[in-house]
């Protein structure tokens, strides 16, 4: 009945070798057993039985014909061209084969032959037609059991050599060219972008894989996608496709036994029952020698449970301890349907590295004591050689073996009667589960948390560190993301890819990301604390008039948290005003509520760069997550929690990144105050005309210079602006504000300051993407002012009746309150000033 292929051809597999009284063509014996009297066909038990479950390693959806003297050579053939099965099958349903056409004319025979049922299920009719008249279905049952579990061990040790000798063919041929090139090609293909780029090596010549290797749990052939995960993946799904087929040739055996007996159509032993419940295994397997549907099931998932096991590297012990307590349960159900019979029988489906057995009385009791209850021979005891056909073996591969058990057994499930389908769900789907559950997610969260703790807490996470001089946007390329979260931002996308790899545990996977992002936030908050705190760029952005102003300045719309916001112009005009003026109506600004540490500011840029960075992967992360819990038993939940959870973190992660961004800004503002209050109370009564900046504006420009350059690597060209895009603003309006504070300005004062203005505008100039020409438009703007104290006070007065909008009458009026040596002022000059600014 050709079980464990789908040839339909004569046996000599090479498992019955030692069995020399077995015949060696089963087409003359089916014939001979069709057309026979019933007493002319009687042979012993170990005669007919044997022969039959000879037939039962075999049977087709294709093959030409079944001819006398024809053999199975076992070859499994994968590389031939394949037919089309179901043509064959529906061409070779009406051919009349020896077997059919050399037997006598009966009911069934003709039934057989206008059937269109495939040929293997043909053959598998007649063969069991043949025993049921022979009256040694039980004893081919029982030769059934004492040779599925070595024969499907056998199977399967030759389908991981098959896999070996293809996989040394194809490394063979890969060898002949470019063998650099071909290993590269081989090494990225079908692996996720997320990834890559722990493998792949910038343009800097620093390569993240240093990163991942010392954070991740995992090598970089065993992350999700890995050759390793993908080479057990691919083994396993050989290896099943193999025993689904196995399986469903016993699917047909147990329907067309249960047929019989509900026509009473099986010739029993009288010590056997003849009326039997086949909704009852015990009972069934009594007819059946100890075969029943439930009994291949059992050692099919039980053998691939413990390939499994090899394959995870999993202990006995460890991996079935959750499946033994299933097991009892099952067993417990079915004692209380029959407690006459043991209960380990056909539904006692257990994981243990043990043969299944069942309980048969009479007959059964003699094949027990010859033998059939002991150890299937070097089953449990000899492994199955995974080891030589996959890269690496260990528990992380129950990811990749999760969804070929899932396709497993829903393809199980489907051949299955409903009365069987609790051996499908504590069988190998549940083991699987519950390894995943209770051993496979607690080692991640202990060793992903491990990765990031070595991750966040090391002394180079947090050093800013870059190779090039210009910020590059890429990682590939060099973008120095700082090392702690580009190793968090490899480790999350790991995790999550495992929640990919098995949809029914992303909301427990993704509840470790959030957890891991959470962590690592508070790290990047205390970073950012360290540096700000007591700072009063610090107090100043938290202050909710400050932010509302921040937050209408156009220059914010490149901020991580304001993407995609705009302000109308007169919003930005008057708010721009209206923090300068906050700003320059500050108590005088000490140097000791500044950031005088150039490397704290640097921190600060790196570490909103890298924020953003990972906000970014996050969103992607996110969007992708709904995908793969789609799949799972909790997919409206997963739906309605898990993107939202990483967006918010999302969100927080662009906050940070936007405070670091805010602080710079105002504190290079701030910078510009503190310097140029050096201006106030003083008098600027110069003896020769100026070739130099005030001592103040030259230390502020080389500030300027040096914190750009040192910024430079680590934002982009937009956020430069954004940073150092307020000076010359704050400048402008310091300087004109200073001249009510100042006692004296003579000429070559006025060319002071116009100097300082000059070397403060070079300074921005230097400075890439900042807009040129409103910092031009900001100096010229001081300049003009400051050159208005030159002019006679009749000339001053025309000048202010033609511009009366350039300054504020404010401005205006200290114009001229300031004592200018050699101008004559008038006593009712402001008198006269505010006449012309009333009209």
């Amino acid at each position: 009945m050709h079980i464990y292929t789908t040839e339909v051809n004569t046996v000599a597999s090479s498992i019955y070798e030692r069995d020399d009284d077995v015949p060696t063509t089963t087409a003359v014996a089916a014939s001979r057993m069709s057309s026979q009297p019933l007493s002319r066909r009687t042979r012993t038990l170990k005669g007919d039985s044997q022969f039959v479950v000879r037939g039962l390693t075999n049977g087709s959806h294709r093959t030409s014909s079944i001819e006398e003297g024809s053999s199975f050579d076992g070859h499994d053939e994968e590389d031939s061209v394949e037919h089309d099965e179901a043509t064959d099958s529906k061409l070779l349903s009406h051919q009349l084969t020896p077997w059919l056409s050399d037997s006598t004319p009966d009911e069934f025979i003709e039934a057989v032959r206008k059937s269109d049922d495939p040929l293997h299920v043909k053959y598998l009719q007649t063969l069991v037609q043949c025993l049921c008249m022979l009256g040694k279905v039980a004893a081919a049952g029982a030769i059934i059991c004492q040779k599925l579990r070595p024969t499907i061990h056998e199977i399967i040790i030759s389908k991981i050599k098959a896999h070996m000798e293809t996989r040394n063919l194809s490394k063979s041929a890969c060898s002949q060219g470019d063998q650099t090139v071909a290993a590269g090609l081989h090494f990225i293909k079908g692996q996720p972008e997320a990834y890559r780029l722990s493998k792949e090596k910038p343009q800097n010549r620093i390569s993240n894989s240093g990163t991942h290797l010392a954070v991740s749990p995992v090598s970089p052939l065993m992350v999700p996608g890995g050759k390793a995960q993908a080479a057990a993946k691919d083994l396993l799904d050989s290896i099943l496709d193999t025993i689904v087929k196995i399986f469903e040739n016993h699917v047909v055996i147990g329907e067309l036994l249960e047929l019989k007996a509900s026509q009473h159509d099986i010739n029993t032993p009288k010590s056997l029952p003849t009326n039997v419940n086949w909704n009852t295994d015990s009972e069934a397997s009594q007819v059946t020698g100890g075969y029943t549907i439930s009994y291949p099931l059992t050692v099919l998932q039980s053998e691939c449970q413990q390939l499994i096991c090899e394959i995870l590297r999993a202990t006995p012990e460890a991996a079935s301890a959750d499946a033994v307590a299933q097991t009892a349960k099952v067993a417990k159900k079915a004692s209380k349907k029959d407690k006459r019979n043991a209960p380990e029988d056909g539904l006692t489906f257990t994981f243990r590295f043990t043969d299944a057995t069942v309980s048969i009385s009479n007959q059964g009791a003699d094949l027990i004591r010859q033998g059939w209850g002991k150890k299937a021979p070097n089953s449990s005891q000899e492994g199955y050689g995974s080891a030589a056909v996959l890269p690496e073996q260990g528990i992380y591969l129950a990811a990749s073996i999760y969804r070929p058990v899932l396709q497993f057994t829903d393809k199980i499930t489907s051949m299955l009667p409903k009365k069987h389908s609790q051996l499908v769900i504590d069988g190998l789907l549940t083991f699987t589960e519950n390894f995943v559950k209770d051993h496979l997610l607690p080692t991640m969260f202990v060793d992903y948390r491990k990765g990031v703790q070595q991750a966040i807490s090391s002394a180079a996470a947090f050093r800013p560190r870059a190779h090039t001089t210009t910020y590059t946007p890429t990682v590939e390329k060099g973008r120095p993301i700082l090392q702690g979260l580009l190793a968090i931002d490899l480790l999350a996308k790991e995790v999550l890819g495992w929640a990919q790899a098995m949809p029914k545990f992303s909301t427990d996977l993704v509840k470790y990301v959030q957890t891991f992002l959470e962590r690592t936030f508070e790290r990047c908050r205390t970073s950012y604390m360290e540096a700000v705190l007591e700072k009063l760029s610090y107090r100043l952005i938290g202050r909710h008039d400050i932010e509302k102003l921040m937050r209408l300045d156009p220059a914010s719309a490149c901020l991580p948290a304001l993407l995609g916001h705009s302000v109308s112009h007169s919003e930005a005009v008057g708010s721009d005003v209206e923090l300068c003026e906050l700003f320059l109506s500050l108590p005088s600004i000490k140097q000791d509520s500044l950031i005088r540490d150039d490397n704290k500011l640097i921190l600060l840029a790196s570490l909103s760069d890298s924020l953003e960075y990972v906000a970014d992967s996050i969103e992607r992360l996110g969007q992708a997550v709904p995908r793969a819990a789609s799949q799972s038993e909790d997919n409206s939940r997963n739906q309605a929690t898990s993107p939202r959870n990483l967006a918010s973190f999302a969100d927080e992660y662009r906050k940070l990144a936007t405070d670091c961004l805010k602080v710079l800004r105002v504190e290079m503002q701030l910078e510009t105050v503190f310097h140029l209050q050096e201006m106030t109370n003083r008098e600027y009564l110069e003896d020769e005309d100026a070739e130099e900046p005030d001592d103040f504006v030259i230390s502020l420009t080389s500030q300027i210079t040096r914190r750009d350059e040192g910024m430079s690597p680590f934002i982009s060209g937009e956020k430069r602006n954004y940073v150092f895009g307020g000076i010359c603003g704050i400048a402008a309006n310091a300087s004109i504000k200073a001249l009510a504070d100042m006692r004296s300005i003579n000429l070559f004062g006025v060319q002071q300051i116009c100097r300082n203005t000059i070397a403060l505008e070079q300074a921005m100039a230097a400075i890439p993407y900042v807009d040129g020409e409103s910092v031009q438009q900001n100096l010229d703007r001081v300049r003009t002012y400051f050159e208005l104290l030159n002019m006679p006070f009749e000339a001053l007065l025309t000048f202010i009746a033609e511009h009366d909008q350039m300054f504020t009458p404010t401005e205006y009026s200290n114009l001229l309150k300031v004592n200018v040596p050699g101008r004559d002022t008038p006593t009712d000059a402001q008198s006269r000033l505010s006449e012309i600014l009333s009209h």
